[in-house]
């Protein structure tokens, strides 16, 4: 309140009471009223002059008493830096189980049998954005190495991307491979198997080189292609007349999805990063199919692959060449909401022109708990047979070249899966 106001508050104070010593019925003598008025006339007074000196001190005390927009904003704005566009994650893939692996029937002694805990993967990754389009990410991967018997430390991912547009993504390094890294999305059980062709070695997950991906249709098309140098993640290109190969590899997706359902081919050529002066007398080529339905808690999938010359032995030999071909019909329900079951069947033919009997089967039947999302648990029972000789997969060498020419391997136990 102004002075100014306080000051026309005492003149309609002092001009009520003036109004008000007009009204009534009986007139007291002169002199009495004009000694009440003078009295009313003091008190009004006195009463501005108290407004008058309070008001400025009131207005003071509202003011300190605002929050300044400069303190406000202060308090609001948080901290800034790289870490406000970085991201950190781990994930790691891991078995309590016993395996009996024979060959003709006995017990191999190399063959991993007997109870372990296991580390099958585990992944760090860090990913940072700096800007709407380029972003880079590095992954890598801890696993066992057999040939050495120590753990290693691979980098499993490790490239610069930049999002142009929803049709195009560029990725310049080592980043997932079309097929493979597609095949488990839809699998949805990384952590207990590879698929197929991951398991039987006829493709691979990472590789270094360019890729290029988009989608279309609101999401309907999707396309997958890399040019990469055949020889997987783990051979690093060091540049110097090192890991280099004479030409590069090629590998592609084409799949689409629509209310649930999936469709792809794809397929791969190339020399599977033979070094460069090595003689190549054949090709390596794999083509890939798949259908699958995912909705509801509901997956199940039927993949098959074509391969000719999938090694860089075969690629190097002087030789016919072989080929493989395979298929897998997987299947996982969530009958409950943390509770599902699970089941696989794989049948590959390994060498069809080199031994054309030679046969590996493959089948898995398990329940896993997911009590949250970043956490699974599998019970499980897994099988694995090799008919008419042996065969290298990610489970190892199963099988034998002589006498019955057969083995198997049995799993049980507990796998899990762990991420952040």
């Amino acid at each position: 309140m102004g002075m100014g106001a306080v000051l026309d508050a005492s003149r309609n104070l002092n001009g009520f009471t003036d109004r008000g010593s007009c009204r009534g019925s009986s007139s007291p003598p002169k002199r009495e009223m004009m000694k009440a008025h003078s009295m009313m006339m003091a008190a009004g007074s006195i009463l501005a002059l108290a407004l008058a000196l309070a008001a400025p001190m009131t207005l003071a005390h509202a003011a300190d008493s605002k929050p300044s927009d400069s303190k406000a904003s202060d308090a609001k704005a948080p901290p800034s830096g790289w870490w406000n566009n970085t991201t950190v994650s781990g994930r790691m893939y891991y078995d309590v189980t016993n395996i009996s692996n024979k060959a003709n029937g006995v017990r191999v002694p190399a063959g991993g049998n007997g109870a372990n805990f296991d580390i099958k993967r585990f992944y760090v990754g860090i990913e940072h954005s700096f800007d709407k389009i380029f972003s880079a990410n590095v992954t890598t991967d801890t696993t066992y190495d057999s040939g050495s018997g120590t753990g290693q430390i691979y980098l499993k991912k490790a490239y610069l991307q930049a999002k142009v547009d929803p049709l195009l993504t560029i990725r310049v390094g080592a980043s997932d491979m079309p097929w493979v890294s597609y095949s488990e999305a839809i699998y949805g059980m990384r952590y207990f198997e590879q698929v197929i062709v991951d398991r039987t070695k006829f493709g691979t997950s990472s590789d270094w080189g360019v890729h290029a991906m988009g989608t279309a249709f609101g999401g309907i098309l999707n396309y997958d292609v890399a040019m990469i140098n055949g020889a997987g993640y783990k051979k690093i290109p060091t540049g110097g007349g090192t890991n280099r190969a004479d030409s590069f590899d090629y590998e592609g997706r084409v799949s689409a999805v629509y209310h649930g359902f999936n469709l792809a081919v794809g397929g791969y050529t190339g020399k599977l990063g033979t070094t460069y002066g090595t003689p190549s007398y054949h090709t390596a080529e794999r083509f890939n199919v798949l259908g699958a339905y995912v909705a509801d808690g509901l997956r199940l999938g039927v993949e098959y692959f074509g391969a000719s010359n999938y090694s860089p032995s075969l690629v190097a030999s002087n030789t016919a060449g072989d080929g493989a071909q395979g298929v897998s019909a997987f299947g996982s329900y969530y009958f409950l909401p943390q509770w599902a079951g699970f089941a696989r069947f794989d049948s590959v033919d390994t060498n069809r022109k080199t031994t054309p009997g030679k046969k590996n089967e493959y089948y898995t039947l398990g329940v896993t708990w997911s009590p949250t999302k970043i956490v699974d648990v599998s019970l499980a029972y897994k099988h694995e047979a090799v008919y008419g000789g042996s065969f290298t997969g990610s489970n190892g060498t199963i099988g034998s070249t002589t006498g019955a020419r057969q083995g198997s391997y049995n799993e049980v136990g507990i796998w899990g899966d762990l991420q952040w």
